[in-house]
């Protein structure tokens, strides 16, 4: 029997980064119920891909599928937040700490590149740059650590708190405390203490929850 070929990227896939994209830039707002008749006509494509496609993004938690009620976004309560960041702690906590013992000379020289944007960026204020080069500190100590289950489980929750719409870095005072953070992260994993750099990002993780727990306003919630 002759093996069947293999197909290009998969239609659903194609459209769950789309709707993944809109998600994530709140064109499609917590809450929200997913039109699938109006996507449907707005993607010319049939039901089929497109019902793969919110399967695909339910399994990340970014959409909710409700019986005989459709497909919305997800909301993030408080309450998720509360048990997503501890355990966001406890991950990335660990990623720094394999980080620190795996660390190249040319990945620390990296890191302080990002470091040097994020203190430019705190530096003017500009708070959606800095949350960006923040995100890539992050991920480039991830791929250090090599360890794929992590970083696995660390990105997919990171997707979940991308539907808040809220900076905890706008909070006054916040920015600065971010930068030291980093700042200190940076310093452990030069000086190879693994431990220290592993209790400073847990720290850091935290922090931003308790930035977030002081906004006053949960319909205002961004990342």
């Amino acid at each position: 029997m002759a093996p069947s070929r293999i197909a290009q990227t998969a239609l659903y896939q194609e459209v769950a980064e789309r709707l993944r994209q809109r998600i994530f830039a709140h064109e499609l707002l917590p809450g929200t119920r997913i039109d699938e008749q109006l996507l449907t006509v707005d993607y010319g494509i049939s039901r089929t891909p497109l019902r793969e496609a919110l399967k695909v993004l339910a399994a990340e938690g970014l959409v909710t599928l409700r019986p005989r009620r459709g497909c919305f976004v997800t909301e993030i309560s408080e309450q998720d937040l509360d048990e997503i960041f501890p355990l966001m702690a406890m991950l990335e906590g660990r990623c720094a700490q394999e980080a620190t013992k795996r660390a190249q000379p040319e990945q620390i020289a990296k890191l302080e590149a990002i470091h040097r944007q994020l203190q430019r960026f705190a530096g003017s204020n500009q708070i959606e740059r800095f949350f960006e080069a923040n995100q890539e500190f992050h991920f480039r100590i991830q791929e250090m650590s090599e360890n794929r289950w992590l970083r696995q489980v660390i990105q997919d929750l990171r997707k979940v708190l991308k539907l808040t719409r809220l900076f905890s870095l706008s909070i006054d005072g916040r920015l600065q405390q971010s930068l030291a953070e980093h700042a200190a992260i940076l310093a452990a994993i030069k000086a190879g203490d693994a431990l220290r750099a592993q209790r400073l990002m847990h720290d850091h993780i935290l922090a931003g929850r308790e930035a977030l727990a002081r906004i006053q306003s949960p319909q205002e919630l961004v990342s």
